[in-house]
């Protein structure tokens, strides 16, 4: 199907769905990542740089990888691993040895796409317990339209009635609506001189240093976070609407490109879970064909957000990030909808799924690993017992079902 729909061109639903991906994914977690560069001693300038070769590192991949495999796969930065970052300490050798780190992450996502079992892994989690989990990502997004209400009510109202008014008129255009006013309003709302003073953003190397510490304190954590809070989620997502890529070029080239960047001081990279959800959803396309052109602008959108790292920064860091977050979220709505769908309709799987949905969506953090792995691992372990009490269950099953009035 994918060779068929190829000639067509680009898709203008595609198109601003990628242009949405790369905003949602930029606006909702600069924060984080400039607070966890600077928290392991990044300058201002280091600061902008990273910003530029992170872009560069998601934007590419998810341009080569969705052109490639004729699937919507979305690369992101590691927020959780950020967000680690942002609550340690810096370390012994400064940021130079914060580079170290991030290059032997790179290289340890590299040897995971060696590791074939990992592939057969998420391929045997349960479509049931994937869309749960899946449910459970989305939820807090799709709940940011009335956040969004209650923190900036008038944008809030105008963005939401017009996703609704579009919506009823021309559906395939509603987010676009939704997306063109979020944008004018950050602009209006942002204070004056907030993209004062543009200039090309400087590129400032940085030679990696490799310490024992780094690596036990930054490198081993940050790879580990990576795996279980994006990767293994960002497949179950693709796999959830049925596309099943290959498992090593995407680390490979995920982990290549964070190893090649790191030098900039860029983070590590891995695969999109939520924007996953945008590009792989129908609201991307209704031809799933032409859905990893969502991906590919994305990847584009990551550059040229990159490009421009100092004012883009500057114009998000200063405007409230719950605008782009409440598009998304309308944006999600159908996505959220067929997830929650998917995931209790067997009953078998019910009472896993939503445990696996509510421990996702609670936000539970262990060992700096996020909510989406543990309610996996949740739902999971009540799959496996489920299974192991069938068997003794049944007889007293059919024997209370027998007797009942």
């Amino acid at each position: 199907m994918a060779s068929s729909t190829a000639g067509r061109g680009l898709s203008t639903q595609a198109a601003a769905t990628g242009v949405l991906v790369a905003l949602v994914g930029y606006a909702s977690s600069v924060a984080v990542v400039i607070q966890g560069l600077t928290a392991v001693g990044a300058s201002p300038a280091q600061v902008v740089s990273a910003l530029v070769g992170v872009g560069l590192a998601m934007g590419l991949p998810a341009m080569i990888l969705s052109r490639w495999t004729r699937m919507p796969v979305s690369i992101a930065w590691t927020t959780p691993g950020m967000a680690l970052l942002a609550g340690g300490a810096a370390v012994e050798g400064g940021f130079a040895a914060a580079v170290g780190a991030f290059v032997v992450t790179g290289a340890l996502v590299m040897l995971a796409g060696l590791w074939a079992p990992l592939g057969r892994w998420v391929a045997a989690i349960p479509k049931p317990i994937a869309n749960a989990m899946l449910a459970g990502i989305l939820l807090k997004l799709c709940l940011a339209p009335f956040v969004a209400v209650g923190q900036a009510p008038v944008v809030a109202l105008l963005v939401l009635a017009t996703w609704i008014v579009v919506g009823r008129v021309a559906r395939l255009y509603a987010v676009p609506a939704a997306v063109a006013v979020a944008l004018a309003a950050m602009v209006v709302q942002a204070p004056a001189g907030a993209a004062d003073g543009f200039a090309w953003p400087a590129v400032t190397l940085v030679t990696p240093v490799f310490t024992v510490e780094a690596l036990i304190g930054l490198a081993l954590p940050l790879f580990v976070v990576t795996m279980a809070s994006q990767n293994i989620p960002g497949l179950a997502v693709l796999h959830t609407f049925g596309y099943r890529p290959k498992v090593p070029p995407l680390f490979l080239l995920t982990g290549a490109a964070s190893v090649v960047t790191a030098p900039l001081g860029a983070p590590t990279v891995n695969l999109a879970a939520i924007t996953a959800a945008l590009c792989a959803g129908p609201d991307a396309d209704a031809d799933r064909g032409r859905r990893w052109q969502a991906a590919f602008v994305g990847g584009l959108g990551y550059i040229a957000l990159g490009v421009l790292a100092a004012v883009t920064a500057a114009l998000v860091l200063r405007s409230p990030p719950i605008l782009i977050e409440a598009v998304a979220g309308l944006a999600l709505v159908n996505a959220f909808g067929g997830a929650v769908q998917g995931a209790v309709q067997d009953e078998d799987y019910r009472l896993p799924a939503l445990m696996t949905l509510l421990t996702t969506a609670s936000g539970l953090t262990l060992g700096g690993i996020g909510s989406a792995f543990w309610g996996l691992v949740i739902g999971g372990v009540l799959v496996l017992l489920h299974r192991r009490s069938v068997p003794a269950a049944a007889p007293a099953t059919a024997t209370r079902d027998s007797g009942t009035q």
